[in-house]
């Protein structure tokens, strides 16, 4: 089968429109969450990239508190930290003892090019965090991830993949382990193996051609796009996209959340984020035997703990 002719039009995640995205650039709000309370360190620099920035509220503790961090969606292409700054979730995380950041990363349109510049910031900011645990008093073994659509797979990327520190690299910080005890997703893609969308989501061959989308897969990886390029032959990078893959029973627990409707994805945002990808993390995350808590009631998918997300990571962090 020719590549275009498996191509979907969910590789349109990088368009702008995810319903958790109310803004773009905010950087300059002053951070301020619900109660009125600034965060204690604003626009904290973990990297070179202007984007590369962080606020972080630290929970009142004489003691190193668990850390929770949150990644932003857009498609890596929009979003901003500041579209935390409102979340009733870190209100309550900070009541309940547990320091917040909200983090901002590059998109896959700035250099290096493709979202695994974007996926790598994300986890250069746990490790930054990590290497200053005593300036923002955090507990470097109790740090749990979690984000919205791309925020989402990035957190799932950092939980299932291997510790990617480098223990004797120059660089002091990413000698940190990026190993965390929780991970959560909302809205999430299954992996970003782009050519498993099509047996996940259940679309029919007519409904992967009504969208050219190569030039958007060549984007993703970070390479220019020519007529007739083969993605397929970029395996290494396919491989480092595919969380899904990634899952083994020594990851971290899982919560899962997506709450579209199921059915024939009728637009880029339900095949997205569509609840097919909450499922196969499921099934995968079943059959290796790794602890997870996964939502998807538009087709049934539900978890006998009831459970939220802030409790959920409550319960594994303190």
């Amino acid at each position: 089968m020719k590549l275009k002719k498996i191509n979907l039009a969910v590789y349109s995640i990088f368009i702008l429109g995810f319903f958790f995205i109310q803004s773009q650039e905010k950087s300059n709000n002053i951070p301020l969450n619900l109660n009125g309370i600034k965060a204690d360190f604003v626009n904290e620099s973990y990297g070179d990239h202007k984007r590369n920035k962080f606020d972080i509220w630290l929970a009142e503790s004489e003691k190193p508190t668990p850390l929770v961090i949150y990644i932003h969606g857009g498609g890596f292409s929009n979003g901003d930290k500041s579209n935390y700054y409102n979340s009733k979730q870190l209100v309550r995380f900070l009541e309940k003892g547990i320091s917040v950041a909200t983090i901002n990363y590059r998109f896959q349109h700035h250099k290096p090019f493709g979202i695994l510049a974007s996926l790598n910031d994300s986890k250069r900011c746990l490790q930054f965090i990590r290497y200053y645990a005593e300036k923002y008093n955090i507990d470097k073994n109790k740090v749990g991830v979690y984000g919205a659509s791309a925020g989402a797979g990035t957190s799932l990327w950092i939980g299932f993949s291997d510790d990617m520190s480098d223990p004797s690299g120059s660089d002091l910080i990413l000698r940190e382990s990026t190993r965390v005890s929780c991970v959560g997703a909302i809205a999430t893609q299954a992996t970003y193996d782009f050519f498993k969308w099509p047996e996940i989501l259940n679309l029919s061959e007519e409904l992967m051609l009504d969208v050219n989308s190569e030039k958007r897969i060549a984007k993703a990886f970070g390479v220019k796009y020519e007529e007739g390029i083969d993605l397929k032959s970029y395996d290494k990078t396919i491989k480092e996209l595919d969380f899904l893959d990634k899952i083994d029973k020594n990851d971290p627990p899982m919560f899962v959340f997506n709450n579209q409707k199921g059915g024939i994805p009728k637009n880029n945002n339900q095949r997205n984020h569509h609840p097919l990808h909450a499922k196969a993390l499921k099934e995968k995350a079943d059959k290796e035997g790794l602890e997870s808590v996964v939502y998807a009631p538009k087709i049934g998918i539900t978890d006998s703990k009831n459970i939220g997300i802030v409790d959920f990571f409550i319960e594994k962090l303190k």
